[in-house]
């Protein structure tokens, strides 16, 4: 491919000095630190809390690197996935000059953030079986947008999009591409970051949020070509990812184990879910599902939604979105949870 990554970077970008602090410079563990004006004598709490986090989080990025099977330098960490979405958006769209491509039914931050940076947003819908349609994506290819976002297992749509129709765009496209793998681990097939090496272009974006159970915390990942990561670092938060978060992330990197089991026991659930949803007279689709959520058509999105709201259930009413009508999207709960999710649409 004939493409040099530094000429798609925004031009005062180039130009930006990453924010120099002494610990980026430090890199052993203790010492006396007399450097960013922390509270030497402690902390309110009985914990380390008056020293600022590594900012580069690289005990964490050791140990993903192994797991992931790519290098300390593919890898960017930020206050969960959307911190990566907005930095990309930064630093390769020229705000009232460059846009985007995105493919709705999709995750709503893309359009977010491009609203907020003067992005334009060009949508491209996804077919009726929300898969990408290649051929009106191609027709691009010579005026193309700066980025253009994939989310696969797609959200709302929870189906994961073929990867040959992934690999053709990344073959013409001569631009970034973001993969947006956040539902990843739900999904019969396997993540892409192996193209890593093949696809300068490509950026994968993955989360702790679902299948690691840590939405609280708030880390994502960003996997891309060591030029693009060094970028974002440099015009990132200088201390963007907290240390509790740090500690939390750790902790659970030592015990994959669980967080599989905990997979193991959503798609239990979520064929469970099915079931009985496909069962429901008042469901008219039940559409497949490669995510912790499944996406429904019912004959009154509305209805179903302000019911459930009543009973105290929060579903999201999907039924306004490109491709989604009388659609509500579920994510699989707990079985106490979908058992009184169910108890209530049975009623209906």
């Amino acid at each position: 491919m004939n493409m040099q990554i530094k000429d798609l970077i925004r031009a005062n970008i180039k130009k930006v000095r990453p924010y120099s602090s002494a610990r980026l410079e430090y890199s052993g563990e203790k010492g006396i630190y007399l450097d960013a004006n922390e509270n030497s004598m402690g902390s309110v709490t009985n914990q380390k809390f008056n020293r600022y986090p590594d900012p580069l989080q690289k005990e964490i990025k050791s140990k993903l690197a192994q797991i992931k099977n790519v290098d300390d330098n593919q890898i960017f960490l930020g206050n969960g996935s959307d911190e990566a979405i907005d930095l990309l958006i930064r630093v390769f769209c020229e705000p009232k000059q460059d846009g985007i491509i995105i493919f709705p039914p999709t995750y709503g931050v893309y359009a977010f953030f491009a609203e907020i940076h003067d992005i334009a947003i060009t949508e491209i819908p996804l077919t009726s079986d929300f898969q990408l349609d290649v051929n009106r994506i191609l027709e691009l290819i010579n005026r193309p947008p700066k980025l253009l976002f994939i989310c696969s297992p797609n959200n709302p749509s929870a189906n994961c999009m073929r990867s040959s129709d992934v690999e053709n765009i990344l073959q013409n496209f001569h631009s970034i591409v973001v993969l947006d793998e956040a539902y990843i681990d739900f999904c019969p097939e396997k993540t892409l970051l192996f193209w890593l090496k093949k696809y300068p272009n490509l950026v994968i974006l993955q989360t702790f949020s679902k299948a690691w159970g840590l939405a609280n915390i708030r880390m994502g990942m960003a996997f891309a070509d060591p030029q693009i990561i060094k970028v974002m670092n440099t015009i990132k938060y200088p201390y963007n990812v907290s240390g509790l978060t740090q500690q939390t992330v750790l902790k659970a990197l030592n015990k994959i184990d669980r967080k599989e089991k905990l997979v193991s026991q959503i798609l239990v659930q979520r064929r469970f879910l099915e079931s009985r949803l496909a069962g429901m007279s008042m469901v008219e689709q039940v559409y497949p599902s490669d995510a912790n959520f499944i996406l429904i058509r019912v004959k009154d999105a509305g209805l179903v939604y302000r019911t459930l709201l009543e009973r105290n259930i929060i579903i999201r009413d999907r039924s306004k979105i490109t491709g989604c009508g009388n659609g509500v999207r579920i994510t699989v709960g707990t079985p106490a949870e979908n058992k009184s999710l169910l108890a209530v649409l049975e009623e209906l």
